[in-house]
Protein backbone atom coordinates (compact mmCIF):
# COMPACT_ATOMS: atom_id res chain seq x y z
CA UNK A 1 0.00 0.00 0.00
CA UNK A 2 2.91 2.44 0.63
CA UNK A 3 3.56 2.85 -3.00
CA UNK A 4 0.51 3.94 -4.11
CA UNK A 5 -0.17 6.28 -1.19
CA UNK A 6 3.38 8.04 -1.61
CA UNK A 7 1.88 8.37 -5.73
CA UNK A 8 -1.03 9.97 -4.37
CA UNK A 9 0.94 12.50 -2.31
CA UNK A 10 2.14 13.34 -5.88
CA UNK A 11 5.85 14.62 -4.67
CA UNK A 12 6.62 16.55 -7.92
CA UNK A 13 3.70 19.06 -6.89
CA UNK A 14 6.08 19.41 -3.40
CA UNK A 15 7.91 22.10 -5.93
CA UNK A 16 5.77 24.66 -5.99
CA UNK A 17 6.43 24.82 -2.14
CA UNK A 18 9.82 26.74 -3.11
CA UNK A 19 7.05 29.75 -2.95
CA UNK A 20 7.35 29.79 0.88
CA UNK A 21 11.37 30.04 0.97
CA UNK A 22 10.89 33.05 -1.22
CA UNK A 23 10.69 35.64 1.20
CA UNK A 24 13.11 34.49 3.75
CA UNK A 25 15.55 34.14 0.39
CA UNK A 26 14.88 37.53 -0.96
CA UNK A 27 15.42 39.30 2.75
CA UNK A 28 18.97 37.90 2.98
CA UNK A 29 17.92 35.48 5.81
CA UNK A 30 19.49 32.14 4.13
CA UNK A 31 22.58 32.91 5.78
CA UNK A 32 21.06 32.60 8.92
CA UNK A 33 20.24 28.81 10.86
CA UNK A 34 17.64 29.98 12.86
CA UNK A 35 15.68 31.73 9.56
CA UNK A 36 16.91 28.94 7.27
CA UNK A 37 15.28 26.17 9.50
CA UNK A 38 11.93 28.19 10.41
CA UNK A 39 11.60 28.48 6.39
CA UNK A 40 12.47 24.75 5.51
CA UNK A 41 9.41 23.85 8.87
CA UNK A 42 7.37 26.24 6.77
CA UNK A 43 7.72 24.35 3.96
CA UNK A 44 7.79 21.12 4.75
CA UNK A 45 4.29 21.78 6.49
CA UNK A 46 3.07 22.87 3.24
CA UNK A 47 3.86 19.90 1.34
CA UNK A 48 1.94 17.93 3.63
CA UNK A 49 -1.05 20.55 3.31
CA UNK A 50 -0.78 19.94 -0.18
CA UNK A 51 -0.59 15.97 0.08
CA UNK A 52 -3.76 16.06 2.33
CA UNK A 53 -5.49 18.11 -0.48
CA UNK A 54 -4.71 16.17 -3.35
CA UNK A 55 -5.75 12.96 -1.23
CA UNK A 56 -8.90 14.96 -0.65
CA UNK A 57 -9.10 16.12 -3.94
CA UNK A 58 -8.80 12.45 -5.16
CA UNK A 59 -11.45 10.74 -2.75
CA UNK A 60 -13.81 13.18 -3.98
CA UNK A 61 -13.31 12.43 -7.91
CA UNK A 62 -12.21 9.40 -7.80
CA UNK A 63 -15.56 8.45 -10.21
CA UNK A 64 -14.90 10.77 -12.56
CA UNK A 65 -11.60 10.63 -12.48
CA UNK A 66 -11.81 6.74 -13.69
CA UNK A 67 -13.06 8.32 -17.33
CA UNK A 68 -10.29 10.58 -17.64
CA UNK A 69 -7.20 8.74 -19.78
CA UNK A 70 -4.21 9.80 -17.40
CA UNK A 71 -6.19 10.69 -14.10
CA UNK A 72 -7.74 6.97 -14.16
CA UNK A 73 -4.28 5.76 -13.70
CA UNK A 74 -4.05 7.26 -9.65
CA UNK A 75 -4.39 4.91 -6.85
CA UNK A 76 -7.75 5.82 -5.92
CA UNK A 77 -9.05 6.06 -9.00
CA UNK A 78 -7.54 2.64 -10.09
CA UNK A 79 -8.48 0.99 -6.85
CA UNK A 80 -4.90 0.56 -5.91
CA UNK A 81 -5.48 2.61 -2.94
CA UNK A 82 -8.56 2.52 -0.75
CA UNK A 83 -10.76 5.17 0.38
CA UNK A 84 -10.21 4.55 4.11
CA UNK A 85 -6.08 4.55 3.95
CA UNK A 86 -7.06 7.61 1.83
CA UNK A 87 -9.11 9.21 3.95
CA UNK A 88 -6.58 8.40 7.22
CA UNK A 89 -3.74 9.65 5.38
CA UNK A 90 -5.41 12.81 4.22
CA UNK A 91 -6.01 13.44 8.12
CA UNK A 92 -3.01 12.55 9.77
CA UNK A 93 -0.75 15.21 6.75
CA UNK A 94 -3.99 17.73 7.90
CA UNK A 95 -2.65 17.63 11.10
CA UNK A 96 0.94 17.60 10.74
CA UNK A 97 1.13 20.47 8.38
CA UNK A 98 -0.84 22.30 11.19
CA UNK A 99 1.50 21.17 13.51
CA UNK A 100 4.57 21.84 11.70
CA UNK A 101 3.25 25.14 11.71
CA UNK A 102 2.46 25.61 15.28
CA UNK A 103 5.63 25.09 16.42
CA UNK A 104 6.45 28.25 14.61
CA UNK A 105 3.81 30.79 15.41
CA UNK A 106 0.25 31.48 15.35
CA UNK A 107 0.15 33.35 11.58
CA UNK A 108 1.78 30.61 9.67
CA UNK A 109 -1.11 28.17 11.50
CA UNK A 110 -3.54 30.40 10.53
CA UNK A 111 -2.49 30.73 7.00
CA UNK A 112 -1.74 27.01 6.47
CA UNK A 113 -5.05 26.44 8.07
CA UNK A 114 -6.51 28.77 5.28
CA UNK A 115 -5.11 27.17 2.43
CA UNK A 116 -6.36 24.00 3.74
CA UNK A 117 -9.93 25.44 3.50
CA UNK A 118 -10.07 26.62 0.35
CA UNK A 119 -8.60 24.11 -1.06
CA UNK A 120 -11.39 22.03 0.28
CA UNK A 121 -14.17 24.45 -1.02
CA UNK A 122 -12.55 24.53 -4.32
CA UNK A 123 -12.67 20.60 -4.34
CA UNK A 124 -16.37 20.98 -3.24
CA UNK A 125 -17.62 23.41 -5.31
CA UNK A 126 -15.39 26.37 -6.43
CA UNK A 127 -13.61 24.40 -8.84
CA UNK A 128 -17.12 24.72 -11.14
CA UNK A 129 -17.57 28.36 -11.14
CA UNK A 130 -15.45 29.96 -13.87
CA UNK A 131 -12.93 32.03 -13.83
CA UNK A 132 -13.19 31.99 -10.12
CA UNK A 133 -11.64 28.53 -10.05
CA UNK A 134 -8.62 29.43 -11.54
CA UNK A 135 -8.63 32.70 -9.20
CA UNK A 136 -9.06 29.81 -6.02
CA UNK A 137 -5.90 27.80 -7.24
CA UNK A 138 -3.85 30.97 -7.87
CA UNK A 139 -4.49 31.92 -4.15
CA UNK A 140 -2.17 28.89 -3.19
CA UNK A 141 0.88 30.07 -4.05
CA UNK A 142 -0.08 33.45 -2.29
CA UNK A 143 -1.23 32.10 0.49
CA UNK A 144 2.41 30.16 0.32
CA UNK A 145 4.16 33.39 0.07
CA UNK A 146 2.37 34.96 2.78
CA UNK A 147 3.33 32.05 5.02
CA UNK A 148 6.60 32.10 4.18
CA UNK A 149 7.14 35.38 5.20
CA UNK A 150 5.46 34.91 8.64
CA UNK A 151 7.32 32.12 9.24
CA UNK A 152 10.61 34.18 9.26
CA UNK A 153 9.06 37.81 10.20
CA UNK A 154 10.18 38.86 6.53
CA UNK A 155 8.04 41.94 5.10
CA UNK A 156 6.69 40.95 1.68
CA UNK A 157 7.24 43.45 -1.05
CA UNK A 158 3.81 44.42 -2.57
CA UNK A 159 5.01 44.01 -6.09
CA UNK A 160 6.75 40.27 -5.01
CA UNK A 161 2.82 39.70 -4.15
CA UNK A 162 1.67 40.79 -7.71
CA UNK A 163 4.47 39.23 -9.22
CA UNK A 164 3.38 35.42 -7.58
CA UNK A 165 -0.81 36.44 -8.66
CA UNK A 166 -0.13 36.78 -11.72
CA UNK A 167 2.61 33.77 -12.09
CA UNK A 168 0.23 31.80 -10.04
CA UNK A 169 -2.61 33.03 -12.55
CA UNK A 170 -0.49 32.05 -15.58
CA UNK A 171 -0.28 28.41 -14.18
CA UNK A 172 -3.43 28.10 -13.72
CA UNK A 173 -5.38 29.13 -16.90
CA UNK A 174 -2.06 27.17 -18.30
CA UNK A 175 -3.35 24.14 -16.34
CA UNK A 176 -7.16 24.89 -17.65
CA UNK A 177 -5.76 24.77 -21.14
CA UNK A 178 -4.04 21.67 -20.78
CA UNK A 179 -6.99 19.79 -19.83
CA UNK A 180 -9.13 21.23 -23.11
CA UNK A 181 -6.24 19.73 -25.29
CA UNK A 182 -6.73 16.55 -23.68
CA UNK A 183 -10.09 15.66 -23.61
CA UNK A 184 -11.33 17.94 -26.27
CA UNK A 185 -15.25 16.97 -26.37
CA UNK A 186 -15.59 14.85 -23.49
CA UNK A 187 -14.14 17.68 -21.07
CA UNK A 188 -17.29 18.77 -20.27
CA UNK A 189 -17.80 15.43 -18.73
CA UNK A 190 -14.79 15.15 -16.76
CA UNK A 191 -14.85 18.79 -15.69
CA UNK A 192 -18.01 21.12 -15.87
CA UNK A 193 -16.48 24.27 -15.48
CA UNK A 194 -14.74 23.58 -18.95
CA UNK A 195 -17.24 24.09 -20.77
CA UNK A 196 -17.54 27.54 -20.34
CA UNK A 197 -13.51 28.23 -21.29
CA UNK A 198 -12.32 27.51 -24.55
CA UNK A 199 -8.58 27.59 -26.16
CA UNK A 200 -9.23 30.89 -27.91
CA UNK A 201 -10.36 32.51 -24.55
CA UNK A 202 -7.43 30.98 -22.34
CA UNK A 203 -4.93 31.68 -24.85
CA UNK A 204 -5.90 35.61 -24.44
CA UNK A 205 -6.38 35.22 -20.71
CA UNK A 206 -2.59 33.73 -20.84
CA UNK A 207 -1.44 36.93 -22.80
CA UNK A 208 -2.86 39.09 -19.95
CA UNK A 209 -1.29 37.74 -17.40
CA UNK A 210 1.92 37.05 -18.99
CA UNK A 211 2.10 40.46 -19.83
CA UNK A 212 1.29 41.41 -16.03
CA UNK A 213 4.06 38.88 -14.26
CA UNK A 214 6.91 40.66 -16.80
CA UNK A 215 5.34 43.77 -16.15
CA UNK A 216 5.31 43.66 -12.37
CA UNK A 217 8.85 41.53 -11.82
CA UNK A 218 10.51 44.34 -13.96
CA UNK A 219 9.03 47.06 -11.68
CA UNK A 220 9.87 45.26 -8.40
CA UNK A 221 13.52 44.86 -9.50
CA UNK A 222 13.37 48.47 -10.46
CA UNK A 223 11.84 49.58 -7.38
CA UNK A 224 12.66 52.11 -4.90
CA UNK A 225 12.38 49.57 -1.96
CA UNK A 226 14.94 47.13 -4.23
CA UNK A 227 16.92 49.67 -4.77
CA UNK A 228 17.11 50.89 -1.17
CA UNK A 229 17.81 47.47 0.16
CA UNK A 230 20.74 46.43 -2.38
CA UNK A 231 22.11 50.12 -2.98
CA UNK A 232 22.00 49.06 -6.67
CA UNK A 233 19.79 47.83 -9.65
CA UNK A 234 21.31 44.43 -9.44
CA UNK A 235 18.14 42.57 -9.77
CA UNK A 236 17.24 43.68 -13.57
CA UNK A 237 20.18 41.06 -14.38
CA UNK A 238 17.78 38.46 -13.40
CA UNK A 239 14.89 40.07 -15.78
CA UNK A 240 16.25 37.91 -18.95
CA UNK A 241 15.95 34.07 -16.77
CA UNK A 242 12.22 35.13 -15.57
CA UNK A 243 11.54 36.35 -19.84
CA UNK A 244 13.32 32.66 -21.11
CA UNK A 245 11.23 30.90 -18.25
CA UNK A 246 8.08 32.45 -19.37
CA UNK A 247 9.07 32.08 -23.13
CA UNK A 248 10.04 28.77 -22.83
CA UNK A 249 6.38 27.49 -20.68
CA UNK A 250 4.84 28.98 -23.75
CA UNK A 251 6.62 27.36 -26.38
CA UNK A 252 6.43 23.87 -24.35
CA UNK A 253 2.41 24.49 -24.15
CA UNK A 254 1.87 25.60 -27.85
CA UNK A 255 5.24 23.44 -29.72
CA UNK A 256 6.04 20.67 -28.08
CA UNK A 257 5.79 17.17 -29.37
CA UNK A 258 3.06 15.20 -27.85
CA UNK A 259 1.65 18.03 -25.31
CA UNK A 260 -1.14 15.73 -24.38
CA UNK A 261 0.68 13.43 -22.87
CA UNK A 262 2.13 16.10 -19.90
CA UNK A 263 0.38 18.45 -17.51
CA UNK A 264 1.81 21.52 -16.89
CA UNK A 265 4.04 20.66 -14.12
CA UNK A 266 5.90 17.84 -15.50
CA UNK A 267 6.86 19.63 -18.78
CA UNK A 268 8.71 22.17 -15.79
CA UNK A 269 10.32 19.29 -14.25
CA UNK A 270 11.64 17.10 -17.03
CA UNK A 271 12.46 20.14 -19.91
CA UNK A 272 15.75 20.51 -19.55
CA UNK A 273 16.68 24.01 -21.19
CA UNK A 274 13.65 25.35 -18.26
CA UNK A 275 16.06 23.40 -15.38
CA UNK A 276 19.20 24.66 -16.84
CA UNK A 277 17.61 28.06 -16.82
CA UNK A 278 15.93 27.99 -13.72
CA UNK A 279 19.54 27.02 -12.11
CA UNK A 280 21.26 30.50 -13.98
CA UNK A 281 18.27 32.51 -12.19
CA UNK A 282 18.53 30.87 -8.95
CA UNK A 283 22.56 31.09 -8.59
CA UNK A 284 22.84 34.83 -10.14
CA UNK A 285 19.41 35.79 -6.84
CA UNK A 286 22.38 34.24 -4.52
CA UNK A 287 25.16 35.63 -5.83
CA UNK A 288 23.83 39.21 -5.81
CA UNK A 289 22.03 38.64 -2.19
CA UNK A 290 25.09 36.83 -0.55
CA UNK A 291 27.74 37.59 -1.92
CA UNK A 292 27.83 41.40 -3.56
CA UNK A 293 25.40 42.10 -0.91
CA UNK A 294 23.64 45.56 -0.56
CA UNK A 295 25.70 49.12 -0.75
CA UNK A 296 27.51 50.42 2.81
Amino acid sequence: MFAPLFRSLRPAQWSKNVFVLAPATFAGGLTEPSTLAAAVVAAVAFCAAASAVYLFNDLVDRERDRRHPRKKLRPVASGALGVVPASVAAAILALVACGAAWTLNGQTTLLVFVYLAVNLLYTVWLKEIVILDVMVLSSGYVIRVLAGAAAVGAAVSAWLILCTVFLALFMGFSKRRHELVLLTDEAGEQRAVLTHYSPTFLDQMMNVVTASTLLSYALYTTADETVARFGAYSLVWTVPFVLFGIFRYLYLIHQAENPKQRNPTELLLFDVPFLVNIGLYSLTVLLILYVSGPAE
